[in-house]
């Protein structure tokens, strides 16, 4: 097993098979998605089964409501351009944090790999937190926000909002982040007016997604790519796309993560 870095995060990571992953590998894994926030699987070629195995190897499957299911595997859900007539919309954000536990992490299975275009984008919270002026990060210590579902159809009784620590622990390494997620998505923070937390919120966000600290991945076929949500967050480049693009996603939590 081997981890090549990769700046300003993710690492590819070579002599692992996701169909056929052992306890030390998974523990290995989990220590690798800590540090780098992404892990990238190339050459995998490998079905809904094994990426389940896979998943499941890390913990409890999750599935977004209101999100398309594969359906031969439900718990599964596709995320495709083909048929539409308009490119999809994604923005940077975290999956599901709109629940009181969110996902620990979220894989994607390359099905189909379009011509050109369609890369995926990740931004590294661990760093954005570390280049914070002080003084802006010691303002934000012990502040909560809260995330509300938007774009999802929920059934009645379903989460549709949490709150979450701004600036958060990882529980694997210890290393503090911060905790952002779509803009639409984040409505309040603890003990700030309105207006204050859209100011404050904004220019996170964009202090976390500069140039800078984003890593682009380019789908390959076979690619298998996972990462940490507690500490990157990611988002879909869809201009300029040629051909199809059809990707299939699972979510799993994570037994060593713990509300902070």
């Amino acid at each position: 097993m081997h981890a090549n870095a990769l700046m300003p995060l993710g690492a590819e990571v070579t002599g692992i098979r996701v169909d056929a992953l052992d306890a030390p590998q998974v523990a290995w894994l989990r220590t690798v998605l800590a540090d780098h926030g992404v892990v990238i699987l190339r050459d995998q070629h490998t079905d809904d089964d094994a990426l389940l195995r896979f998943l499941r190897s890390f913990g409890d499957i999750r599935f977004t409501d209101g999100e398309t299911p594969v359906p031969t595997h439900p718990d599964l859900n596709v995320v495709s351009n083909v048929g539409r007539t308009r490119p999809p919309r994604s923005t940077f954000h975290v999956d599901t944090s709109y629940v009181r536990s969110p996902p620990a992490y979220t894989a994607l299975r390359a099905v189909t790999v379009p011509d050109q275009g369609g890369q995926t984008l990740f931004c590294n919270q661990y760093r954005a937190y570390d280049a914070l002026p002080d003084n802006i990060r010691e303002g934000l210590a012990d502040r909560v926000v809260t995330h509300i579902a938007t774009g999802v159809a929920l059934a009645d009784g379903q989460e549709c909002s949490a709150v979450h620590p701004l600036l958060r622990r990882h529980p694997v390494n210890g290393r503090m982040s911060l905790y952002l997620t779509a803009l639409q998505r984040c409505v309040a923070v603890s003990g700030m007016t309105e207006d204050e937390a859209a100011h404050t919120l904004s220019y996170l966000f964009a202090f976390s997604t500069r140039a800078d600290n984003v890593l682009r991945h380019r789908w390959a076929p076979g690619d298998v790519v996972m990462w940490d949500n507690r500490c990157v967050m990611h988002c879909a480049d869809h201009t300029g796309v040629v051909g199809d693009r059809v990707l299939h996603r699972g979510m799993v939590g994570d037994a060593a993560d713990r509300r902070f």
